[in-house]
């Protein structure tokens, strides 16, 4: 009977557990409906239309600003809740400067390389901290979760860019949504073009970032996992220009 009563404890304590931190998730709905009604299924954005509902994007990333990852949370949660933050205040960042030809003509009159770029603009507050999107991508994305499929997530509204997912990341569907993303990119022959399997040209993420994904083997090992046809080990890889026009529809 004891050990019946303990059984039953342990078991509400784990409900009360549940409870707690799914009350205390963020949703990412109201984001989610913003990227299903401006985003195409190629990824290009409608910006005209977004920025004429941009309070609905406000909103949402107040709902980020106020209600950062707890300790509490899942590594799933936590990673969809960054990934989707890094992607929502991108596209904020465009709204707030649109018409605007690409991301790189956003920043100071005075250009200091590595300092005065887009991606090093102060204009993120999560409670009550101030972010750039450089400090979202390599100093928690990148630092605290080891996982290069990230680099087909997070989008920085370019056209060379992995595209924008029209659907908002969920921490149950996380693994799942990840590796589509990294199949669809590497499908994309605009952005990984595989002549066959001694010769490609790769997105110059994979050279920009080549020590996330030699983690646990070659380059040509990690690209095998998802690409659409498999290089031998030898392969020759040159590097795609990368193009960094606004990624609008047309």
């Amino acid at each position: 009977m004891k050990e019946m009563k303990y059984l039953l404890t342990i078991i509400f304590a784990l409900m009360i557990t549940s409870i707690a931190i799914a009350q205390d998730e963020v949703t990412h709905d109201s984001y989610d409906q913003l990227l299903q009604k401006y985003v195409d299924d190629d990824g290009m954005v409608n910006y005209k239309g977004l920025k004429s509902d941009r309070s609905r994007l406000k909103s949402y990333l107040s709902i980020l600003e106020n209600n950062s990852p707890k300790k509490s949370w899942t590594r799933d949660q936590k990673l969809a809740y960054w990934i989707n933050a890094y992607n929502a205040y991108t596209l904020d960042l465009i709204l707030e400067h649109y018409p605007v030809a690409s991301i790189k003509d956003i920043g100071s009159a005075i250009k200091i390389p590595f300092v005065s770029t887009a991606w090093d603009i102060k204009f993120i507050k999560i409670d009550g901290k101030e972010y750039d999107l450089n400090n979202i991508e390599h100093g928690i994305i990148r630092k605290d979760f080891d996982e290069p499929r990230i680099h087909f997530a997070l989008v920085c509204a370019a056209v060379s860019c992995p595209k924008l997912q029209n659907r908002a990341y969920t921490p149950g569907k996380l693994d799942e949504q990840l590796t589509k993303a990294a199949k669809e990119f590497l499908s994309n022959p605009a952005k990984n073009n595989f002549k066959n399997s001694n010769q490609a040209t790769l997105s110059k993420l994979f050279n920009w970032y080549g020590g996330d994904f030699k983690k646990e083997g070659s380059l040509i090992d990690y690209i095998n996992r998802y690409a659409p046809t498999k290089l031998n080990k030898n392969a020759d890889i040159d590097w795609m220009e990368y193009i960094w026009k606004l990624n609008e529809q047309q």
